[in-house]
């Protein structure tokens, strides 16, 4: 008996190494599964794990099997830090999120003392990738390349008195301050800049103020759901100036708050989605999304998630398993396929690459791509 035992417990042993050699590759997902973003933060999860599912199918990565880890930020900064604990405490590799740039900042010097690759997807603010953090990187753009073509897109439009209105979020506001240099500069006049408080229910006082300034176009450079109240009660109010956006308002969530009537002919500057896109790797990711969810991507943030996970998996197949090694490799990553177009990092963390494009929503509520 005695023997016997001594065998197993042998066995046992000799067995671990190899337990251990077969264990997971963890990876990270922060993303707003409650909350006002709730939805973007459902095809996130949706997107991401469609993509871990591929991965898995095709053998994992150096064998090993891919598991998502997943952890609710509510998109609030409070919470994205206690969510940015969990999953450096969890054994990932690396983290993928946020969306919302004051929510992703709340999560880096976390992730980053965790030694932690960190991809933001929705995260646009320019000072995220100024603090010299060596392992944040983000997937979008950020605001000064969107102000640059905010305020190109208006000058082009011939827009002469601009409204600029905001929310006093990283991501509005730096938006706003980047699009006013530009119309500055081209001898634009902006006529009136102030911020609203988001999440209330009755933007009428702020619209008033806006009327009064005359303006040819108002520009809210703030969130979807926002978006969605002022279009709505400035029809109600049966002023027709036109509204822009900015890529935050690319949700189909915002024609559902607005309705299709008050949304027609509004429009917004945004990275591409994939079913407006003719890459091989976009139409067979919409073609598996489509597939498994009956859907499409809601919003382009969601894919930009995708693009994460993309990124992070082409550094581990490379064989870049340390923290270290992984952000190295992504820093001399060049024109990689991925579902928004081609990906790439600078030095500073940065996606490089210009794809912004205007899109602008018809009269059935359907957001129409804009030929350049």
């Amino acid at each position: 008996m005695q023997i016997w035992s001594r065998c197993v417990a042998i066995l046992f042993l000799s067995l671990l190494p190899l337990t251990a050699a077969a264990a997971d590759v963890k990876v990270g997902l922060m993303c707003p599964l409650t909350g006002k973003w709730a939805s973007e933060g459902q095809d996130m999860k949706n997107i991401v794990s469609l993509l871990v599912e591929n991965t898995n199918a095709k053998g994992g990565i150096g064998g090993k099997t891919v598991t998502l880890v997943v952890e609710d930020d509510a998109g609030d900064p409070r919470t994205a830090a206690l969510a940015a604990q969990k999953l450096a405490s969890a054994g990932v590799l690396a983290v993928i999120g946020t969306y919302g740039s004051a929510v992703t900042e709340a999560s880096q010097n976390i992730l980053d003392e965790a030694e932690l690759v960190q991809i933001g997807t929705g995260s646009t603010s320019v000072r995220l990738t100024e603090k010299g953090l060596q392992r944040f990187f983000r997937t979008c753009p950020r605001d000064d390349a969107q102000g640059r073509y905010a305020g190109a897109a208006i000058v082009n439009g011939g827009y002469k008195a601009v409204a600029l209105l905001h929310d006093n979020s990283s991501y509005a506001k730096g938006l706003a301050e980047e699009t006013r240099m530009v119309l500055d500069k081209a001898g634009v006049k902006v006529v009136f800049y102030d911020a609203l408080t988001p999440g209330e229910r009755d933007y009428t006082a702020i619209l008033t103020k806006l009327k009064a300034a005359a303006p040819d176009l108002i520009f809210f450079t703030g969130y979807y759901p926002e978006t969605g109240m002022l279009l709505r009660q400035k029809k109600e109010m049966g002023w027709n100036v036109p509204m822009m956006g900015g890529d935050a308002s690319n949700h189909q969530d915002l024609v559902k708050i607005a309705g299709p009537e008050a949304s027609s002919g509004y429009f917004f500057i945004s990275p591409p989605l994939p079913q407006d896109m003719d890459t091989p790797e976009a139409k067979a990711f919409l073609e598996a999304f489509q597939n498994k969810y009956k859907t499409v991507p809601v919003s382009v943030w969601a894919v930009l998630a995708g693009d994460a996970y993309k990124a992070i998996e082409g550094a581990l197949s490379a064989g870049a398993q340390t923290s270290d090694a992984m952000a190295a490799w992504l820093k001399q990553l060049k024109d990689m396929p991925g579902l928004s177009g081609t990906l790439g990092f600078d030095a500073k963390g940065d996606r490089v690459g210009e794809f912004y494009r205007v899109y602008s929503v018809n009269d059935k509520g359907e957001f129409v791509l804009q030929p350049r």
